[in-house]
């Protein structure tokens, strides 16, 4: 199939990716779009891994406070270069993981950060909760597996879907501009505050779509 200019143009406007890595995107899946997109993130993640080693000892540290300070959150983000860091698609970056703290609530960066006895307590949950709905004893095990999955994907920031496209995790939407930007970019730390948190419980679900709207 002929690759034209303009399903370059419409690619490249779709995913912000150059337009040389978009004509070589259509020309791999034949003109196919959702194809080509797919292959772009393919294309960017496997070279974000190259770079993952790299140092990062630049970037900011920003906040977003949200509902007249209901909810604040204070992030690090870092990146290699004292000139990236100052790139506008980084912060908005940084300010849209800002945004996903305060929304989906994750209690750690990823998931190396959860500690031994947090996980060994969720297994020990999963299996008992598996065990009492009669589920043979050959799989509990990997329904424990499973369980302890999800409970990476809820509360790893890194492995929470996208609050702004939920196709894609918040590592991916991170590797996806390292590709572009060329410079290896890692989140650090973060903190959440919610008025009256422990004293009373909110429905974050309810948090989510809230925030969710706004996005549109």
């Amino acid at each position: 199939m002929k690759i034209t200019a303009q399903m370059v143009k419409e690619l490249r406007e779709m995913t912000g990716a150059p337009m040389m890595d978009c004509k070589k995107a259509l020309s791999a899946t034949d003109g196919d779009m959702d194809a080509a997109v797919k292959w772009l993130r393919e294309q960017g993640i496997a070279s974000a891994e190259k770079k993952s080693g790299r140092i990062t000892a630049e970037g900011i540290v920003d906040s977003y406070i949200h509902g007249e300070g209901r909810i604040g959150v204070l992030i690090e983000v870092n990146i290699e270069t004292d000139f990236a860091a100052k790139n506008e698609e980084f912060r908005k970056l940084v300010k849209d993981i800002a945004m996903q703290i305060a929304a989906m609530n994750p209690k750690y960066v990823r998931r190396e950060e959860v500690p031994q006895d947090v996980i060994d307590q969720e297994i020990e949950i999963a299996k008992e909760t598996a065990r009492k709905e009669g589920k043979p004893e050959h799989i509990i095990d990997k329904i424990a597996e499973g369980k302890l999955e999800k409970y990476y994907s809820e509360f790893c920031l890194l492995e929470q879907a996208f609050i702004r496209d939920d196709s894609k995790t918040v590592d991916e939407v991170v590797k996806e501009l390292i590709s572009i930007i060329g410079e290896n970019i890692s989140v650090r730390r973060f903190a959440r505050f919610e008025m009256g948190e422990g004293l009373e419980k909110r429905n974050n679900c309810g948090f989510a779509e809230e925030v969710a709207a706004q996005l549109k």
